[in-house]
């Protein structure tokens, strides 16, 4: 046995998978998901081969030629979800599974028409990282697994289905009244960028290369925020390479998507939070371009390895925004993440191993440790290989890093050898041991610093000498500079600097939710309880994981206030993305234990 995800039954040595074919049947009455999967190995096999299901119903598994194959499916493992263990014929090169998918599956988030914008067709789609696409087909879900894949998703008619994939285009379905829409992915991806949606979508073209989906109250708005993206892709292209995906589309989901957004390749799901009418969030399509190399292209071997891509990729959106928006923007974007690192770290605690870069992942669900501390400890880690290196130098490690592993998925030990190997010394001269195996935040992080940022620092340590910001200055802030400021306010505001505050600059009534809701966390830890019906609009408004956290954490912070916030979960639990519904539930837990 030779496993070597924590959190899949994945064993390489029994085989790999080379190609899948899907076929997917999408019955939204039943809520679930009628399917086969079509596996086909690099080279034939025989004997034990172990696939990661959760929530499925296995229904049969033969080879090609129609044999079937012994298979046992085990109990429920509450990480793993249920080892699917095939007993492979001789000279077996491919198996077809067929299975339906329960209420139980963690990847899928079936939604009523009252959820969706136009209110009139209900509305599916998958989120599968970082270990969910197991929830939808059999398979090896492990990133070091990758495959590519054909794919058909039959729906009921009216309704579209896009995928991660190019399109091959749709025909009528088997069955009266459906429409059968077909895709294929060329290029070999781990198991989680496996992504779909069913609805009411319509495009609209915003270059030869970039097209946007939504439904069609959104379209309109969504073409307009998103309308300078292909820019974006040829200025990054400039800096990491060719784009290899050939296109770059996107889609804005509805309000239950849990994450900013998702790099699926081909196709990255955002937020209808990035809507802010101004193109002020338009950043984060940044972080998602990027990661068309750095974590689709080159991807981590396990979430024990998760750094890889989100240090990486934090570190590649701010040169593509230091590029866009000058020097003194993307420092103020790093500072940003540094308070937020500096926040997380303290919410583990110094002794905590999700502190580390390379964290130990045995018996932990991936999924209750989410975390910044990947994100910007990373983003500190390869900034500082860059300052050490210097910048010429460093971008030419990172054109031989592509090279080399593209399309593959590496450990943190295959990175730093390659590093060591690509610049001998650089790795020791920086104090490697300690940036990626110990806990917290090593002395030698870099600091970014700014006219602009000491400016916002300064005029929010003086609050309580009265020191404030001018009205047209504060107009013209950027959203970074906004959060930049109100982070740096004192922690606890008096109610009458509460009601000044939002009366000089409206922020309760702001469409900006990166701006509203660190408005509305400082105000609800304030005790500001004129802001609770804008915190009730928000919290059954939006599933952004990123939004509800903070929220639910200060009104359960406050005794009077728990009520208030367990009505509200009460209400939009089952609304909530799993995902969400999870990261909500451990804030709750937390309270409990505390009294």
């Amino acid at each position: 046995m030779s496993q070597q995800d924590p959190h899949s039954y994945t064993d390489l040595e029994q085989g790999i998978t080379e190609h899948i074919n899907l076929d997917l049947v999408v019955d939204f009455d039943s809520k679930r998901i009628q399917g086969s999967v079509r596996i086909h190995l690099t080279e034939p096999s025989e004997g034990i081969l172990d696939l990661d299901t959760r929530a499925l119903e296995i229904l049969s598994c033969r080879t090609a030629d129609g044999h079937e194959v012994p298979s046992e499916l085990a109990d429920n493992d509450p990480i793993f979800g249920s080892r699917l263990r095939l007993n492979l014929p001789e000279k077996t090169q491919e198996i077809i599974i067929e299975f339906e998918t329960t209420d139980g599956s963690t990847a899928l988030d079936w939604l009523a028409p009252e959820q969706t914008a136009g209110r009139r067709l209900p509305y599916l789609y998958s989120q599968c990282q970082p270990h969910h696409a197991r929830s939808i087909f059999p398979c090896q879900d492990s990133p070091r697994a990758r495959f590519r894949f054909t794919a058909a998703i039959t729906v009921p008619e009216g309704h579209t289905a896009v995928m991660a994939a190019a399109s091959t285009g749709s025909h009528p379905g088997k069955k009266a009244n459906t429409t059968t829409f077909t895709f294929e992915m060329p290029q070999p991806i781990p198991s989680y960028l496996t992504a779909f949606a069913v609805g009411d979508i319509v495009s609209r073209d915003l270059s030869d290369r970039v097209r946007i989906w939504a439904e069609p109250e959104v379209i309109d708005s969504a073409a307009w925020e998103f309308g300078e993206v292909d820019p974006m892709i040829g200025l990054a292209e400039g800096i990491f390479g060719a784009y290899e995906w050939n296109r770059y589309d996107m889609i804005v989901m509805p309000f239950s998507f849990p994450y900013g957004g998702m790099e699926n390749p081909r196709l990255t799901f955002l937020t209808p939070t990035l809507l802010a009418g101004d193109r002020s969030l338009v950043n984060v399509v940044a972080h998602e371009l990027a990661h068309s190399w750095t974590g689709n292209l080159v991807t981590n071997a396990t979430m024990e390895d998760f750094w890889i891509n989100e240090g990486f990729t934090v570190w590649a959106e701010r040169r593509i925004l230091e590029a866009l928006e000058g020097t003194d923007f993307a420092a103020l974007h790093a500072a940003n993440g540094r308070t937020d690192l500096e926040a997380a770290l303290a919410d583990f605690g110094p002794e905590s191993p999700y502190t580390q870069l390379k964290t130990p992942m045995k018996g932990v669900d991936p999924d209750e440790v989410y975390s910044l501390v990947p994100y910007e400890k990373g983003f500190l880690f390869v900034t500082l290989l860059e300052q050490t290196l210097g910048r010429k130098q460093f971008d030419a490690v990172v054109g031989r890093y592509m090279e080399k592993f593209r399309f593959t998925s590496i450990t943190t030990e295959e990175l730093l050898q390659f590093l060591e190997e690509a610049a001998p010394g650089l790795l020791d001269r920086i104090g490697v041991q300690e940036w990626v195996y110990q806990k917290g935040l090593p002395a030698n992080a870099p600091v970014f610093t700014s006219p602009a940022l000491e400016q916002l620092r300064s005029l929010a340590e003086g609050w309580d000498r009265g020191v404030r910001p001018g009205s047209d200055q504060a107009q013209a802030w950027s959203t970074e500079e906004w959060l930049l400021y109100l982070k740096a306010l004192p922690k606890i505001m008096t109610i009458k600097g509460c009601e000044e505050l939002d009366g000089a600059f409206g922020l309760s009534s702001s469409g900006n939710y990166e701006i509203l809701v660190a408005w509305l966390t400082l105000a609800v830890r304030s005790g500001y309880e004129e802001v609770l019906p804008r915190v009730r609009e928000v919290l059954t408004t939006v599933g952004r994981a990123k939004f509800l956290r903070p929220l639910y954490t200060e009104l359960l912070e406050r005794e009077e206030l728990r009520p208030f916030a367990q009505e509200i979960f009460d209400e939009m639990k089952d609304r909530y993305h799993t995902l969400s519904r999870v990261a909500i539930a451990g804030i709750f837990e937390k309270t409990s234990i505390k009294g």
